[in-house]
């Protein structure tokens, strides 16, 4: 029993991790615009270097928070997930599936971290300075290898939902069960 309840704290954090890094990432881009809307403490410096160039710079500071956090969160989610994994085929023998669930979870989380994840910081290096205006072969990769990102991302997220509701509603889960 209590080893389904440590598997549901662990799905359960992985999922609160996604969620918040989805929080974290699409907040960061826009608070750029938000400050460059309401410059009440930057005013004088974003006149002196331009609202354009203030916008490029910032959002370069923005996207090396993001790579950092992103990176970070894949290191603990290879934890997370190389725990899961133990308890899936050490633990949970009896939750038909599970285990190859988490597996699956995991070689989307390695593709992730060894291929996808590198591609967009390499690209997204690449074009931090390019105008947003301006045609690039590059940025173009970067938003497919993003796109693909927030495909896994997503995967992920509902594999890991669905192993919770599993935890969750398999026999013996209640209060008074064994």
């Amino acid at each position: 029993m209590k080893i389904r309840y440590f598997t549901g704290w662990l799905l359960g954090g992985w999922i609160a991790g996604s969620l918040f890094m989805i929080l974290v990432a699409t907040q960061n881009f826009r608070s750029v615009d938000r400050l460059l809307a309401e410059p009440r403490t930057a005013a004088g410096r974003i006149e002196q270097i331009g609202r354009d160039e203030a916008r490029t710079f910032l959002r370069y500071q923005v996207s090396e928070q993001n790579r950092w956090y992103f990176e970070t969160w894949e290191k603990i989610q290879l934890a997370l997930g190389g725990v899961l994994l133990v308890v899936a085929f050490t633990g949970l023998r009896e939750q038909r599936g599970f285990g190859l669930l988490v597996t699956l979870m995991f070689v989307l989380l390695l593709l992730e971290r060894f291929y996808v994840t590198p591609e967009i910081v390499r690209l997204g290096r690449l074009i931090d300075f390019v105008p947003q205006a301006a045609s690039s072969p590059e940025r173009d990769l970067f938003w497919r290898f993003h796109g693909a990102y927030s495909a896994v991302e997503l995967t992920k997220l509902a594999l890991g939902l669905f192993l919770s509701l599993r935890i969750v509603s398999a026999p013996g889960t209640g209060r008074t069960g064994s």
